[in-house]
């Protein structure tokens, strides 16, 4: 990988020279005039780096196209283009735009007709992100393959080589089968995912990737035709992935540092006419960091008599987070759900905590928006709230992926995000794993807000009467 910068520092120097003035003369004194004042000359300020020009090709319009909306912060816009280029990151792309806050582009590594390879720099700090994107023929030209790969701290672009060479598509391959073999959630499954990825590497797709990155959205592709786990996954990353899996130090640093900015995910936070609570919730981070953001937001509200959470863009995020929250909602302790592992073949049952600080809304009557787009944990959210009869669900029907996942390292660079759990409702005895959430009251997302404010206004009235 190569990078650019450049820097001109360009200094001017003024000398002014005067001729002596005269000896004054004998009869009288003579006045000595000072030099005209010179202004000295402005010094030019450093000349900016160049900004790269984005080729005029077919993945060079995509990658320009994307910027522009990305960098709108017009989450319409976004999914306008989503759907327009077919793009892959739609789920995802509302969180990566807060958590970036957009991209300046730094550099344009590799580009042909229909793939380039570039740098960005987020907007919202100084770390910077390699992006790959392929597009297939077309007008528009839609998005075949499209990853970003991180810039670790304390590296440049310039020091990652993402570059791979003939074997290592068919190791990948035997190193993801085993592993799945080994762990994925369901052992039937995980075989027919390990003979689908044998499958395409005899048919010799994968040997013309070359690099890191796309054979691993690929292989990515492929595991989640068979299985149709959107969570199952194979990522390439930068640094070396610790022995025995987990995050690297760094990435949970790193994560932390993107939730103190983002405040966690939690956009808006208002009381709504009629003494409704609004939370506009787009992830559930890390209990240590978010808790008490949680427990802020729950003050902020105050005594309201109705509460509505907007999940719209809520990708999903950490288990412990979302029964926090849940928390809030419950006037004593209740089992959620049960948690299996197939690790190691352990059943753990999921609680509300009773003892969270703060005040809590256990008796107001809850309504969870939801889209499409709505993910994960938090569709656990919606599901855990709906089972124990505890929400109404308003929107659309949710993305359908339900299990857990932890990475396994496949070696230095490759690790497989593998579901290895699976959560069991207490009352339905099930989750929502391919089918979604259902909501209760159907409406499009863009419509989701009002049809919940109206259905709050109304429970609202009739528990008011009720008690008069």
């Amino acid at each position: 990988m190569k990078g650019l910068a450049c820097f001109v520092l360009a200094i001017a120097v003024s000398c002014v020279s005067s001729r002596p003035a005269a000896p004054p003369s004998a009869a009288a004194p003579v006045a000595v005039a000072k030099p005209p004042a010179v202004s000295p000359l402005p010094v030019p300020k450093p000349a900016e780096p160049t900004k790269p020009i984005i080729p005029d090709t077919a993945a060079g319009h995509t990658m320009t196209a994307w910027l522009d909306a990305f960098n709108s912060g017009d989450v319409a816009r976004m999914y306008e283009f989503a759907d327009r280029y077919k793009d892959p990151m739609r789920r995802w792309i509302t969180n990566f735009r807060e958590r970036t806050g957009g991209f300046d582009t730094v550099a344009i590594e590799k580009s042909e007709p229909r793939s380039i390879t570039f740098v960005v720099k987020e907007k919202a700090s100084t770390a910077q992100q390699i992006g790959f994107l392929r597009v297939a023929d077309g007008n528009p030209a839609v998005i075949e393959r499209f990853t970003f790969v991180a810039v670790p701290p304390g590296m440049t672009a310039a020091d990652i080589r993402t570059e791979i060479d003939a074997d290592t598509p068919a190791r990948i391959v035997d190193a993801t089968g085993a592993m799945l073999n080994a762990h994925y959630v369901y052992p039937a499954l995980a075989k027919k995912m390990a003979q689908g990825l044998h499958e395409h590497l005899e048919h010799g797709g994968d040997q013309a990737i070359a690099t890191g990155p796309e054979l691993a959205f690929v292989l990515t592709q492929q595991l989640q035709e068979v299985s149709r786990d959107r969570h199952v996954r194979v990522e390439w990353q930068a640094r070396t992935a610790p022995p025995g899996g987990g995050e690297p130090d760094d990435d949970l640093r790193q994560e932390k540092e993107d939730l103190e900015r983002t405040k966690c995910g939690f956009v808006k936070i208002e009381r709504l006419d009629g003494n409704i609570g609004y939370m506009k919730l787009n992830e559930f981070g890390l209990v240590d960091v978010c808790g008490a953001k949680a427990t802020e937001a729950f003050a902020t509200l105050g005594d309201v008599d109705a509460i509505i959470f907007d999940l719209r863009d809520n990708g999903g995020g950490r288990p412990q987070m979302i029964t926090y929250v849940e928390s809030y909602l419950f006037a004593k302790r209740t089992h959620i759900y049960d948690m299996y592992d197939r690790d190691d073949n352990k059943t753990t049952p999921i609680w509300t905590n009773p003892g969270v600080p703060g005040k809590k809304l256990a008796t107001q009557p809850v309504y969870v928006l939801t889209a499409a787009r709505t993910f994960s944990g938090a569709e656990a959210f919606a599901y855990d709230l709906q089972s124990a009869k505890r929400a109404t669900i308003v929107g659309e029907v949710t993305g359908g992926g339900a299990h857990p996942t932890h990475p396994v390292p496949l070696d230095g660079h490759f690790v497989l995000m593998v579901p290895s759990a699976r959560p069991i409702n207490a009352v339905t005895k099930t989750d929502w794993e391919g089918t979604g959430v259902q909501p209760d009251v159907k409406v499009t997302a863009d419509q989701a807000l009002d049809k919940a404010k109206q259905l709050a206004a109304d429970e609202i009235a009739k528990l008011r009467a009720a008690h008069r």
